[in-house]
Formats: structure tokens, C-alpha cells, sequence
């Protein structure tokens, strides 16, 4: 089992290399770069001046060829596509991202800075999820068809149903505008660091449940349903009824026999769910103007700004492919039948 996981671990640089490569290509090939805007917002000026940038350029355009060949320089687009891409991976070698063409700032810095906001928010709703939705499921399990089952049923399908950001508008209208009970949106309050210490943590709960609650509702269905479902099928297999046949008390059976297996599943999706710990949802972070790791990724695809793409796909990348080892790790923990070779 060491040697294959070893082996996965291996795989994870190659892996890199090639969703980088293909990321970075399309952002080579996708038209409306920057330097195309570059080239648009110095003809608007050139438009609005008059025009005499566009006929000292001599071709409509308010550039001169010097100064675009600055630009492409600027931009890292004076190289062929594989040099540039080389450049790259050896400056991320080097711990170097590039630098923001948005911000004009490092993207790590740039990264760096949105990352404590949606690591809170994903490790928060994590733990959230399965803590609640690990003793749901098994309750749901036992009562089935019963009245608590039912109305659990309705309200987690209601609640999956409805998209977070539309979710997240109602909250806010009703809760933050009508009733005033939570701010209107934001990570903190403006004088924040003014606060005391326990003042800081009431507002950042404050500010932190309604959007919890919109991250929270869409991952509650399919944790609770897939335990439930598969501790069902579990306590109607042959070894539990053994089992209790053989005098072990029902109880013992659900948590010492049915539970472990019925929670298979639940490992094997939960390294999936590493990458929430940064993505979050852009438009979640949108209605309650939180600026998280989601928005600027967003953002970063918006303004054609390429090296916080390629940070953002990288970290991503990187984060899913260590969640589907994580996942195979929880998985040969709980089932001692599992052993990778």
C-alpha cells in the first residue's frame, strides 16, 4: 500500500504539467487578451482625443510598433508558446506566479490575500456538513417512512432545490434589510481591528451565518441521502442479521457492524470535497460581497488576466488531485478490505 501511494504521489507533477499546459494554451488562443485590450482602450482614447494617435500609427491604430512590441514583451507574448510556457513553470518552480495584470500586484500576494477568507468559509462549511448530516443520515436510516424521516426528506430537497445565490438574495432582503438582524454582507465590519477580541469573533459570526447557510444547503442532500441509503442497505444484508441473531443488541449492530461499511462512500467523496476549501461559490461570494478565492477566480477569467488564472488552476488542480489520495487513504482505513497494490 506505501509503494501505491508513493506512486500517486509521483503522479502529481506530471499530472500538474499537463492541466497547466492545456490551461495555458487556451489562454494563449482565446481572443480578447490583453493586449488586444490594450490595443481597444488606446484607440477609445485615440477616438476621443480626436484621432491623431490613429494617424501617427499609421495603420488605425493609436499604438505605434515600437510600443506594441512593449507591450507583447509586457504581456509574455513576444515568445513562442512553449518558451513562454517554460518561462513560467520554472518562475513557479521558483515560487514566482507572475504578477497581476489587474491588481499589478504578485498573484501570490494576490492569492494569498482571499485565501484565509474562503479557507474559513470551506473548512467551517465541511465540518458543518458532516457533523450534522453523518447523525441525520443515521436517524433517517432507523426511521424510515417515519414523520421524522418524511419532513427531514421535504425540508433537505426544498433546500437543495434552491440555488444558493437566489437563497442568499431571499436572506438578505428579509434578514439583513427588513429585519436588520445580520449586516448586509462583507467578511468583517469596517472598523474590525478596532474591536475587542470577543467583539471581533461576534462579528464575524454575524457576518458568517447567512452565508453559511447558503453553502450549507446544497451539500446537506447528498451527504445525508448517500449515508442514509447505503446504511440501509446495510442493515437489511445477511451479516447484520447474523449478527443480531446472535444476540448483539440492534444498536451495536448500526454503529459497530452497518456503520463502518455505510461509510465507504462518504470517504471516498469526501477528498473531493478539499477543493471547497478554496472554490466556494463566485456567486454566493457575488450577493454577500465577500472577496474570496471563488470571485477572484471569476474575476481573473473576466479581465483576461492570466497569471491568476494559471495560480488559481494550479492551486485547484493541486488541492483535488491531494483530496483523491486523501479519499483513498479514508477509504482503506475504513474498509480493512481495501489494499491497493
Amino acid at each position: 500500500m506505501r509503494d501505491y501511494f508513493l506512486r500517486r504521489l509521483l503522479l502529481i507533477p506530471p499530472t500538474l504539467i499537463g492541466v497547466t499546459i492545456i490551461v495555458f494554451i487556451i489562454t494563449r488562443l482565446v481572443p480578447g487578451g490583453p493586449l488586444e485590450r490594450a490595443i481597444m482602450e488606446s484607440q477609445q482614447m485615440s477616438v476621443m482625443s480626436g484621432g491623431g494617435g490613429a494617424s501617427q500609427a499609421g495603420q488605425g491604430m493609436a499604438l505605434t510598433q515600437d510600443q506594441l512590441n512593449r507591450l507583447r514583451e509586457y504581456y509574455g507574448f513576444d515568445k513562442p508558446m512553449l518558451a513562454s510556457y517554460v518561462d513560467w513553470m520554472g518562475k513557479v518552480l521558483q515560487g514566482d506566479l507572475g504578477n497581476s495584470y489587474r491588481y499589478n500586484q504578485p498573484v501570490t500576494q494576490v492569492i494569498s490575500s482571499r485565501f484565509p477568507v474562503s479557507l474559513y468559509y470551506g473548512l467551517v462549511t465541511l465540518v458543518l456538513t458532516y457533523l450534522v448530516c453523518i447523525p441525520l443520515g443515521v436517524l433517517k436510516a432507523i426511521k424510515h417512512r417515519t414523520m421524522v424521516d418524511n419532513v427531514s426528506s421535504i425540508l433537505i430537497f426544498i433546500g437543495y432545490a434552491i440555488p444558493g445565490y437566489a437563497l442568499g438574495s431571499l436572506l438578505l432582503l428579509y434578514f439583513s434589510v427588513k429585519l436588520e438582524w445580520f449586516p448586509m454582507g462583507g467578511f468583517v465590519s469596517m472598523q474590525f481591528n478596532q474591536l475587542g477580541p470577543w467583539e471581533k469573533v461576534v462579528d464575524l459570526v454575524q457576518h458568517s451565518v447567512l452565508p453559511l447557510i447558503c453553502y450549507l444547503v446544497g451539500s446537506f442532500a447528498l451527504v445525508t441521502l448517500l449515508l442514509k441509503n447505503h446504511l440501509m442497505d446495510n442493515l437489511a444484508a445477511d451479516y447484520i442479521r447474523t449478527a443480531i441473531a446472535k444476540g448483539v443488541s440492534f444498536r451495536k449492530a448500526v454503529t459497530g457492524h452497518a456503520m463502518r461499511n455505510s461509510m465507504i462512500p462518504i470517504a471516498t467523496t469526501f477528498g473531493q470535497n478539499i477543493t471547497l476549501l478554496v472554490s466556494g461559490s463566485f456567486l454566493v461570494e457575488t450577493i454577500f460581497d465577500i472577496d474570496g478565492f471563488g470571485l477572484l477566480g471569476l474575476n481573473a477569467i473576466v479581465d483576461r488576466d492570466y497569471p491568476v488564472v494559471m495560480g488559481v488552476v494550479l492551486l485547484a488542480s493541486l488541492l483535488l488531485l491531494i483530496g483523491n489520495i486523501i479519499s483513498d487513504i479514508l477509504v482503506a482505513l475504513v474498509d480493512p478490505r481495501i489494499r491497493f497494490n
